[in-house]
């Protein structure tokens, strides 16, 4: 009787912690649009906290997928309320040909994503 109580604390113990991991990061979205070298877009979550005031990075793509930890950064971004998400722009880059996308980090609160990529 012992056994198979202490087998059922540990497995709700354990549901509770996946169930609490699972939830702690919001899904979040980045997009990205520009031409001629100057590169904005959106964050976007269904919790506003997670939009605003996150770090947005923008790549060169280098190789034949994207790869933040190998391709060219050419610009970042924190961004700020606009309307129903958060907007971010990193001006004008000077990098004006060549496949481009922004990543948005994981934090504690909220997922990270990468863009789409977009060809200029």
């Amino acid at each position: 009787m012992k056994t198979r109580t202490l087998i059922a604390t540990a497995a709700v113990a354990l549901t509770g912690v996946f169930a609490s991991s699972a939830q702690a990061a919001t899904p979040t979205e980045v997009t990205i649009k520009g031409q001629e070298g100057e590169y904005y877009g959106y964050v976007k979550s269904q919790k506003s906290s997670c939009e605003s005031g996150r770090t947005v990075n923008v790549y060169k793509m280098l190789g034949g997928s994207p790869s933040p930890s190998s391709d060219k950064k050419i610009g970042s971004d924190t961004s700020a309320p606009n309307g129903p998400d958060g907007m971010w722009n990193i001006g004008n880059s000077g990098f004006k040909k060549g496949k481009f996308y922004a990543q948005v980090k994981k934090n504690s609160q909220c997922g990270g994503d990468l863009s789409p990529v977009i060809t200029r």
